[in-house]
């Protein structure tokens, strides 16, 4: 792997871990909240100023970032402190960081979308011996829902199929602008692993008016949130392996690898797809940070619901206590994502 094409990785996550802490860090200065250091990377400090009492830095580790408020994990209660807020105002500050990684991935999305265009759900073929094709559908026809699942995107169907594996599915499809019903049973392929329709796409994407590249942008951010969600369910209930899991390294890794395999195809092809991993690094992000998890935004804004239920403040001896084990909890998980990352980049 070339040194640019792990640069641009490198470029690539910083974008959007850079966004987040923005985001932070805009809200906590609209609120009047002082803000002692905003960072990019983690470790001994590379370079750095101090502008109106805020250290702005990149550290030499080039993964993670920071966005360090006056106050934020001890009893300071001075007028720049953020205890000092209201739970609103907080709460503001919290939101910020993940609406920020989703905003960034809406416009990134009317990138892609405004230059390539849509996946829609148009079969290009059906595969002999397979359901679909004894259920009479073939090449042209357009999935519009299944079971109770409206289609707007191919990858609705993926993801559809991906999360109720092997279920009974009834299909709704239009065909020279008649509509047609039919049920299908998915049969198991072994070569795959999977449960199959046997419907074929060419992969391509349809360009579509400037209105709805706006309108699919935000059923871009959408779907990337519900499938997020939906690999963290599947990571939980264990149908999702560990070796399956990427972190920030593995993650350089993936891009790079990506860069090094279509950079042949010319400098437009990279970009739309670092363009395209950026949105869903972004949202993995974003959607990431709002679960409820000690040391995360979720987690610190589940206390400040709580705060709002009961009219009155968790002890910060005892909510600080909660992060410290959310925060040697998430170090042990980075260590073991690590660990995972360095091995399937070996294997």
């Amino acid at each position: 792997m070339g040194i640019t094409s792990i640069l641009l990785a490198i470029l690539v996550l910083s974008i959007v871990i850079i966004v987040h802490e923005f985001g932070h860090f805009l809200l906590a200065k609209k609120n009047g909240i002082g803000v002692t250091e905003f960072t990019l990377g983690l470790g001994p400090k590379i370079v750095g100023f101090t502008r109106k009492d805020t250290l702005y830095c990149i550290k030499a580790i080039p993964f993670g970032g920071s966005c360090v408020m006056v106050g934020e994990d001890d009893e300071d209660a001075s007028e720049k402190s953020f205890n000092s807020k209201s739970p609103w105002a907080r709460l503001s500050v919290l939101v910020a960081g993940p609406i920020f990684n989703f905003l960034l991935a809406f416009v990134l999305a009317v990138v892609v979308i405004g230059f390539v265009g849509i996946d829609k759900p148009v079969l290009t073929d059906v595969i002999e011996g397979y359901p679909a094709e004894e259920a009479g559908m073939q090449g042209g026809d357009v999935i519009t829902q299944i079971n109770d699942k409206k289609i707007v995107i191919y990858r609705d169907v993926t993801l559809y199929l991906m999360e109720h594996s092997g279920e009974t599915l009834e299909v709704t499809y239009t065909r020279d602008g008649q509509e047609h019903k039919t049920t299908i049973v998915p049969k198991y392929n072994e070569e795959s692993g999977s449960y199959m329709m046997g419907i074929q796409v060419q992969g391509g994407r349809e360009q579509v008016s400037p209105l709805d590249t706006l309108k699919y942008s935000v059923y871009e951010v959408k779907f990337l949130a519900s499938s997020t969600i939906s690999g963290l369910k599947q990571l939980v209930t264990g149908k999702v392996a560990r070796t399956d899991i990427s972190g920030a390294v593995g993650i350089v890794n993936h891009v790079g690898e990506m860069v090094e395999e279509t950079k042949s195809a010319g400098a437009f092809t990279v970009f739309i797809n670092l363009t395209n991993i950026s949105i869903m690094i972004s949202m993995s992000l974003g959607v990431c940070n709002l679960l409820p998890i000690p040391a995360l935004d979720g987690g610190r804004i589940l206390f400040i619901i709580i705060e709002l239920i009961r009219g009155k403040p968790v002890a910060k001896e005892k909510e600080g206590m909660v992060h410290a084990i959310g925060m040697a909890f998430m170090m042990v998980l980075l260590v073991v994502v690590l660990f995972n990352d360095i091995i399937n980049i070996l294997n």
